[in-house]
């Protein structure tokens, strides 16, 4: 095909205008809570070093009761929200609403800010457990390597890059499809460990020893940075799904009932597997992000079992990305709607509703932060995510305010005592994060740096556009 046919072809598949999909090409609910698992979830991987961080008592401890203050009041916002305004770019959408062009434009900034980093994490937490098949892509117990093993490591990175793109640029459906399969990969290994760490007489009882023993006498430092920033990491997301509800089928009826049935699904893959593993090992060597399930595993049940494991990581590390590249590339095309981004960004398919210039930055901002380190990307991760989630309690708090007559297909309940209590939650877990990333022993005061560096910044790209429009 000649190549003036070929670019007749593609921007006759592209508008600037907003697409409604057909129901065939939106997702279902089974597709649909296979994305959200892979979004906000994905399995336990990358909560290795949070057991080697802080030990196992806390461990267990901030994975069972960290969703009652961290995910539970943000899935309870995000399925209020969500059902009332089901539209393509969530919490943007509902911020500049409630909040005016202002705060909604600082939303948009600070999450488009957070998800470079946050892209960046899954194809490096990708090429770690790839490590474990190819140990010459390992860091050492510092999180460093030679210069080769550095470049190596991005070119696998990139690979994985490229790979989410290519499903990504076929639809939301297809991105569905691809994480209820991959669903099954996750669960059924994790299950195997649990099933072969527990079945050992008096392991059970072995474990909770531990674990107490561990909360009685540990004062582990660890706890007030690394273990903190890794375990809310680990379950933030649920309002990322919020981006592409105009890509769901019925998502008033679809996002409650999804969120609840993840919920639960979420808290259970994460504490069997952590609670089976430390039967088997406390060791910090082993819980860390270099070594970690594969390693656990092949202490359960050999070789071959470690190497499904590591197999099974691939599967999940990828899918995350996957479930990240579709919701990260609909915000940018929410704000260059609105007029705050280049006017390129608006361009999407007809066909598949994909904003594809948007899906092309996403990937290229994924791209250049994937040479970093995983320990590296968290922190910083998690605090420009918690300035965004803050404006969204806001806007929650506003609407109910302003527009107490808007339709809520869900609504949270204990009426106003209900949403006051679920706005503190999350808000004092993400002051605990800053206080300690500033004055913790492992503190990096330039990582409070950059998260103030990305609020100047949106301020400012609100003075040039305005003077623009003006």
């Amino acid at each position: 095909m000649e190549p003036g046919i070929v670019d007749a072809a593609i921007l006759d598949d592209v508008t600037t205008r907003p697409v409604r999909l057909p129901s065939t090409r939106r997702l279902n609910f089974i597709p649909f809570v296979g994305v959200i698992f892979f979004i906000v979830c994905g399995g336990p991987y990358g909560l290795e070093p949070l057991v080697g961080a802080v030990g196992p008592g806390w461990a267990v401890a901030l994975v069972l009761f960290t969703p009652l203050f961290w995910c539970l009041p943000i899935a309870l916002m995000v399925a209020e929200l969500s059902s009332a305004m089901p539209a393509e770019g969530g919490y943007y959408v509902w911020v500049s609403k409630a909040l005016g062009d202002f705060w909604g434009l600082q939303e948009g900034w600070w999450t488009t800010c957070y998800m470079v980093v946050d892209l960046a994490v899954y194809p490096v937490l990708f090429v770690n457990y790839l490590a474990y098949f190819y140990p010459s892509l390992q860091l050492d117990n510092q999180g460093s390597a030679s210069w080769n093993t550095h470049l190596w490591r991005w070119g696998t990175a990139l690979a994985v890059i490229a790979a989410a793109f290519v499903i990504n640029w076929r639809g939301a459906r297809a991105v569905g499809h691809s994480s209820t399969f991959n669903l099954a990969l996750v669960l059924v290994p994790f299950t195997a460990i649990a099933v072969g760490a527990l079945a050992h007489h008096g392991a059970a009882s072995r474990t909770i020893s531990t674990i107490t023993s561990d909360l009685l006498h540990n004062r582990n430092s660890g706890l007030m940075t690394l273990g903190i920033s890794t375990i809310l990491w680990n379950y933030m997301g649920w309002d990322n799904i919020s981006t592409f509800a105009a890509e769901v089928n019925n998502p008033q009826r679809s996002y409650p009932r999804g969120i609840a049935l993840v919920m639960v699904l979420t808290v259970a893959v994460y504490f069997i597997p952590t609670f089976a593993g430390i039967s088997v090992t406390t060791d910090a060597t082993i819980w860390s992000e270099s070594r970690g399930w594969p390693v656990i595993a092949q202490l359960v049940g050999g070789r071959l079992f470690g190497l499904i494991v590591a197999g099974a990581a691939l599967c999940s590390t990828w899918s995350l990305f996957n479930g990240q590249l579709l919701y990260v590339s609909r915000l940018p095309y929410a704000m260059a709607l609105d007029g705050w981004l280049p006017s390129p960004l608006k361009l999407v398919s007809k066909r598949t509703g994909v904003p594809v210039v948007s899906l092309l930055a996403a990937v290229g901002m994924a791209a250049m932060f994937a040479a970093l380190s995983f320990g590296k990307l968290v922190v910083i991760d998690v605090l420009l995510y918690s300035a965004a989630l803050s404006l969204e309690f806001v806007a929650l708090i506003a609407l109910r305010l302003r527009a107490p007559e808007m339709s809520r297909p869900f609504r949270i309940p204990g009426g106003w005592f209900g949403v006051i209590v679920i706005t503190l939650a999350p808000m004092c877990c993400a002051a605990l994060l800053l206080v300690t990333s500033v004055t913790g022993e492992n503190a990096d005061p330039r990582q409070a740096m950059v998260v103030i560096g990305v609020i100047i910044s949106g301020v400012l790209l609100f003075l040039v556009k305005r003077r623009r429009r003006n």
